[in-house]
């Protein structure tokens, strides 16, 4: 857990996110979420001033969480395709036993209705960066990933993968297995990207 937020607010954002799988944006209510944890509605206020507040700590710990995550999956020993593939391991896995952070990502209208929260999901992105791109540039320079493409794009090329992915299984009601698919996912990226 991260240390900006209590062990009650990290019960909230939990609940809330449980409304965010089953009911999207439009059923994430404070008078929902207090009826979901037995709570009144000020003791919930106690903790959030608004429900965009609950969505930005949902969407601050997912940022923590993610960096925390691939800082412990990369180990410095290993090879740039070893990183590159425990990236994507440690995000399949969360998602797949959290996935009311995906709908959290990807709610409709989520991303057009407020600059914090935004600005929250830039975060995020910005920790995949981080992680990422630092693997990328040294699988061009030790010759193992394609160096007639920029850095930049196959960045952008893996992540936006990676972002799909996650959207397909929040449009398919998270009915199919999404380490299953998502590693399929991994090693075709990396067919694509590695020099032969």
């Amino acid at each position: 857990m991260t240390n900006t937020i209590t062990d009650r607010q990290f019960e909230i954002i939990e609940a809330a996110g449980s409304i965010l799988s089953s009911s999207g944006v439009g059923g994430l209510t404070i008078k929902n979420l207090a009826k979901k944890m037995h709570f009144s509605e000020s003791a919930i206020y106690r903790h959030f001033e608004s429900k965009e507040d609950i969505i930005i700590a949902m969407l601050d710990y997912l940022a923590e969480n993610m960096d925390n995550r691939y800082s412990n999956a990369i180990i410095a020993e290993q090879t740039p395709i070893k990183k590159f593939e425990q990236i994507f391991k440690s995000q399949l896995l969360f998602f797949s036993q959290h996935p009311h952070f995906v709908v959290a990502v990807f709610s409709d209208g989520l991303m057009g209705k407020s600059h914090r929260i935004n600005q929250a999901i830039s975060k995020i992105m910005m920790v995949n960066t981080k992680h990422l791109k630092p693997v990328i540039v040294a699988g061009q320079q030790q010759g193992l990933f394609n160096q007639s493409i920029s850095t930049d794009a196959l960045l952008h090329f893996c992540m936006g993968s990676i972002r799909l992915q996650m959207f397909k299984w929040r449009v398919a009601d998270f009915q199919f297995d999404l380490i299953k698919e998502g590693n399929i996912m991994t090693k075709a990226l990396l067919t694509l990207i590695t020099v032969s």
